[in-house]
């Protein structure tokens, strides 16, 4: 008899712990790589995954970057800090189609431009076109929008855009245009409907011959918080939109940006170490998204490139990283990417939170 009541205080016992463990780990308990059930469970900054790639059911994963202005600082130039960047932010799966013709393209994105922002993402990748009379964001080829490959009018994702910025007072947004538009002026009206042009960063401002930026606390303090460049040369003479490969080195998309150990500099972009171009991006994306498998793709992959592009850079670490299907990991994804950046940017270490809080330093926390 004294067997078997030890056997049953053992087994409840057992039980108990389990009940225990799993009460602790919901109602927003959840850490990272923690089982989990719904977004709930989760804790801040988190949200309940399946990635059949890299773990069993579903766990806590990161859904938003570290502020790396509110953790550290903002008072240095724009090009010391890094920030995470949406290949196609625009061409979002599920949405409807805005031309009464299914979309027949391929999508890069799941959230909203605005769930982007609201994430954490600041550099927004967008590819436009004229088309039906106006300015379209498109996902095509030969640079013709069609009914089946238009996503929505440009205005459309410039006005979520107005209205981030407004309720964000201290934030910066970095635009990388795949420019199609050839009607005259036909983006400086748009981003005018849009009211973007009380945050335009005006060209005569960007630093030539690899000169810093101005301070992110100046930019701020001067409104100049949205950032535009065009992959049409002619357009920076023309409506004062800056030529990207001007200011910026941006190594091969797709699959050959991909490829281990190698960082080509993209046709169009000079060789990623001419520092006479301030700024770095590095892409890691497949040249055809596959979204079951993304959450692979964006855990290790993107912070083993940039080590590489590092290197490629002349030991300049990337300022904008791009990736598809962005908040989809194995656990920290692009948000540890852009930790990892801004750690060694602002203060040599490999993680941000690993830097003093509120200094500029070359010293890691313990």
């Amino acid at each position: 008899m004294g067997y078997l009541l030890f056997l049953l205080l053992v087994f409840l016992s057992f039980c108990y712990s389990v009940v225990v463990v799993d009460a602790a780990c919901s109602n927003g308990g959840c850490k990272v790589l923690d089982k989990c059930s719904s977004d709930d469970d989760c804790g801040s900054g988190l949200y309940c995954f399946s990635c059949s790639d890299g773990f069993s059911g579903s766990r806590c994963v990161r859904s938003s970057i570290t502020n790396q202005f509110k953790l550290i600082n903002n008072s240095l130039p724009f090009n010391k800090y890094a920030f995470l960047t949406t290949h196609n932010a625009f061409a979002i799966d599920g949405e409807s189609s805005h031309t009464g013709v299914p979309r027949l393209t391929i999508t890069n994105q799941e959230d909203s431009v605005t769930q982007q922002l609201n994430n954490g993402v600041r550099g927004l990748m967008l590819d436009t076109y004229d088309f039906d009379g106006d300015v379209w964001l498109c996902h095509s080829f030969q640079g013709q929008c069609h009914d089946y490959t238009a996503f929505e009018p440009a205005i459309d994702t410039l006005k979520e855009i107005e209205v981030f910025l407004s309720a964000n007072p201290t934030e910066i947004v970095t635009l990388i245009l795949e420019d199609y538009v050839k009607t005259p002026k036909g983006l400086t009206r748009v981003f005018t409907d849009a009211g973007l042009m009380k945050f335009w960063f005006p060209v005569t401002s960007m630093p030539k011959n690899g000169g810093n930026w101005p301070l992110v606390s100046d930019m701020v303090a001067k409104n100049h918080r949205l950032l535009v460049f065009t992959s049409v040369r002619s357009k920076e003479q023309s409506e004062g939109i800056a030529y990207q490969w001007n200011y910026m080195v941006e190594n091969q998309y797709g699959d050959g940006g991909r490829k281990v150990g190698s960082c080509p500099n993209r046709a169009e972009s000079s060789h990623l170490d001419d520092k006479s171009k301030t700024l770095v991006l590095v892409n890691y994306f497949r040249s055809v998204p596959l979204k079951a498998i993304t959450c692979a793709d964006n855990s290790g992959g993107p912070i083993d490139m940039l080590q590489t592009c590092h290197g490629a850079a002349g030991n300049r670490w990337a300022n904008f990283v791009a990736l598809d299907y962005y908040k989809r990991s194995e656990g920290g994804g692009s948000f540890q990417a852009v930790d990892t950046l801004n750690g060694k940017l602002l203060c040599g270490c490999n993680d941000v939170h690993a830097c003093v809080v509120r200094s500029t330093s070359q010293t890691c926390s313990p």
